[in-house]
């Protein structure tokens, strides 16, 4: 699958295609439309389902050196009002501020991050990590996109938490049978 197949597969999703159409109009630093509403939206397709079905949420990182609360905040709030017109949960988080509140949420401390990018590097899985930037559509999936595609979970060797790695791939099988584990 290539970067363009990608990018339109996830545009079949009308709230991804409304994200990413007005995200620019934020003015967020390094912003990226990530995760599960993409991977998500791939796997509903490939399955013949809605592509909106069973994605909890629309996950948005930007990179701020402002580390407050309250730019923070700000930002979020900028967003709910851009996309209040859309029944859909978006969660908006600035990667520099990552390292303030990881590890009281996930067990396990986080360096600092430096990008919106090397919060993608993170995730739980590998072929989960994927983002898409708004405007160019350019796609960013450090691993690859034949994972994502294939339905394989394995850890990325990245994240620190490996712990919470079965949990997470046995929700995903869950909802598509059809993934299988990978090494």
């Amino acid at each position: 699958m290539t970067d363009l197949e990608f990018a339109q597969i996830v545009r079949r999703n009308p709230h991804n295609a409304a994200l990413l159409e007005r995200l620019p109009r934020l003015g967020l630093p390094q912003t990226l439309l990530v995760a599960g509403c993409l991977f998500q939206t791939l796997r509903n397709v490939k399955t013949g389902r809605p592509p909106e079905e069973n994605i909890s949420d629309y996950d948005v990182f930007y990179f701020d050196p402002d580390l407050s609360y309250e730019a923070e905040d700000r930002a979020i709030g900028a967003a709910a009002a851009l996309f209040s017109d859309l029944p859909i949960r978006i969660e908006v988080r600035n990667q520099a501020r990552v390292h303030l509140w990881f590890e009281r949420r996930f067990g396990a401390a986080c360096p600092p991050i430096g990008s919106s990018r090397q919060g993608v590097d993170r995730f739980l899985i590998a072929g989960t990590c994927v983002g898409i930037a708004p405007g160019s559509l350019e796609v960013y999936a450090p691993y690859g996109l034949e994972e994502t595609e294939a339905g394989i979970l394995r850890p990325n060797p990245n994240n620190g938490t490996p712990h919470l790695f079965a949990a997470k791939a046995e929700s995903y099988q869950r909802r598509w049978p059809w993934l299988r584990l990978g090494v």
